[in-house]
């Protein structure tokens, strides 16, 4: 064996035996008393510990009118609590008890029509909000982790949780303790009612002012009829500008509580007297209250379900949509595979579409697993002029060809081993992991997320044969159509 066979059979066998200590990772899971699930990964490839804290609260938990209600709460936490944030705590909530009622009498002067008294009494209201402000330590929290060297700092909201995220140096991992324990506990709710005005804002530029943002919304409406994925997470128009303090206050009181919460620590820490920390600071916090099991299932599809916009300023595109089993079915390993197939740049969507046909100038496909039920979709950019008919004749004869023709040993190994690499690499990224034991903690068992890897390599052509069979069917598909309005 010559010198280069060498090095490369030993770089294998060293990614070899990575691969296997990857998936297998080392992960402390830990409930304490109060409900609060922690996850905790030690990994010393460098000194800093992403951490992660997941509030499993989010838009599917919201009733009707109250939609955004999760989205502006994770605004909100940023404001600080009785110790962050403020100067003066018992002045604070003096002004937020004027405002408040000041807020109570404007509600029901909008509804009659009441414009002058609506004017004043607003005119008042923030009169108080600025004279509050004097108390402000703007951006205190978010401050507060920049200075030890934070980062990565973030929160978003999706369907089924709220996250807030930080990556800091492993001695400083006590300030997150300290801080999050705090919000949880002490978050108050300051400046709400000109932070719901800067979600409506954002809600116009993002989704109503977007040539793609109520197309994408009227899209979801469709894949769901009753199950609450339908509805937006930042909210509808008229449900946020009706959201008020108090429902806002009751939602965080009620469910922003340890027993709806998972931490995740993945880094550079020491799990003993890392849980010790954990136990010190959030241990006796109140358990909080339970959402309602989420019983409401779409159901059976009555058929196929087409819709189309036409805006002069929109790009032309075509979506397909099928709904697929929830996480933890073994279907979604065979669609995964599938995925690769038709995506990507060397996908047969791609080749045929943008490269051979020439119809399209982007085409692929995704796998989205989800609780509860998740997605399959095929998303197509069309070029200029092109022929949709066309465009949709071909999507569908390669789901077909799925269906009827195993894949060929050579692209199912290729797709196969790119989907497994895939994994493992992302194992190697500490922000990475935390975010993903986490998601899949709130899916139901992190466990799935590192098995993910090794289900993959077992998928046989057969399965992705059986699959592409149970998941392409037109009676249970949505399509969407965003074209310019035809001349």
């Amino acid at each position: 064996m010559n010198s280069t066979l060498k090095k490369t059979a030993a770089a294998i066998a060293v990614l070899a035996c990575f691969a296997a200590a990857a998936v297998n990772l080392n992960v402390h899971r830990e409930v304490l008393d109060n409900g609060l699930t922690v996850l905790l990964h030690p990994n010393k490839q460098a000194p800093t510990v992403s951490c992660r804290l997941f509030y499993v609260t989010g838009s599917v938990h919201e009733v009707p009118g109250k939609s955004g209600l999760a989205h502006i709460l994770e605004h909100e936490l940023f404001k600080g609590t009785k110790k962050v944030g403020v100067t003066d705590s018992i002045a604070d909530m003096e002004f937020m008890a004027k405002e408040d009622s000041l807020q109570a009498l404007i509600r029901p002067a909008k509804i009659a029509g009441d414009t002058a008294t609506v004017k004043k009494l607003s005119a008042e209201h923030d009169s108080l909000v600025n004279e509050q402000r004097k108390l402000f330590v703007k951006d205190e929290l978010w401050n507060a982790y920049q200075a030890v060297g934070g980062t990565g700092l973030n929160a978003f909201t999706s369907d089924l949780m709220t996250a807030y995220i930080v990556t800091l140096p492993k001695d400083k991992i006590e300030l997150f303790m300290w801080l999050e324990a705090d919000r949880m506990q002490n978050a108050v709710l300051r400046e709400f009612y000109s932070e719901r005005d800067v979600v409506r804002e954002e809600r116009r530029m993002r989704y109503d002012d977007k040539p793609t943002g109520r197309y994408y919304e009227t899209l979801n409406s469709m894949i769901y009829e009753a199950f609450p994925y339908r509805v937006p997470t930042i909210g509808w128009p008229s449900d946020i500008a009706n959201l008020t303090r108090e429902m806002a206050d009751e939602h965080y009181r009620k469910y922003y509580k340890p027993r709806n919460a998972i931490l995740v620590l993945a880094g550079d820490l020491d799990t003993t007297s890392t849980m010790e920390m954990i136990k010190k600071y959030f241990g006796n916090i109140p358990t909080g209250e339970a959402f309602a099991p989420l019983t409401v299932r779409d159901p059976e599809p009555a058929g196929e379900k087409r819709f189309t916009v036409y805006r002069d300023d929109a790009p032309d595109l075509y979506n397909l949509v099928f709904k697929t089993p929830e996480v933890g079915d073994s279907i979604l390993y065979a669609l995964d595979i599938a995925e690769g197939v038709l995506n990507g740049r060397s996908g047969r969507l791609y080749k045929r579409l943008v490269e051979e046909e020439k119809l399209a100038v982007a085409a692929g496909a995704g796998n989205s697993p989800n609780k509860y039920v998740s997605e399959f979709s095929v998303s197509v950019r069309l070029r200029p002029g092109a022929d949709v008919a066309k465009v949709e004749k071909i999507v569908w004869e390669e789901l077909e060809k799925l269906k009827k023709e195993p894949v060929s040993q050579r692209e199912f190994e290729k797709v196969k081993n790119s989907s497994y690499a895939g994994t493992i690499r992302s194992l190697t990224d500490m922000e990475n992991v935390a975010t993903m034991l986490a998601w899949y903690e709130m899916y139901g068992d992190y466990k799935i997320f590192l098995n993910w890897a090794d289900q993959i390599s077992a998928v046989t052509p057969e399965q992705v044969q059986a699959a592409a069979k149970k998941t392409f069917v037109k009676s249970k598909s949505v399509a969407g159509f965003l074209l310019k309005e035809a001349k």
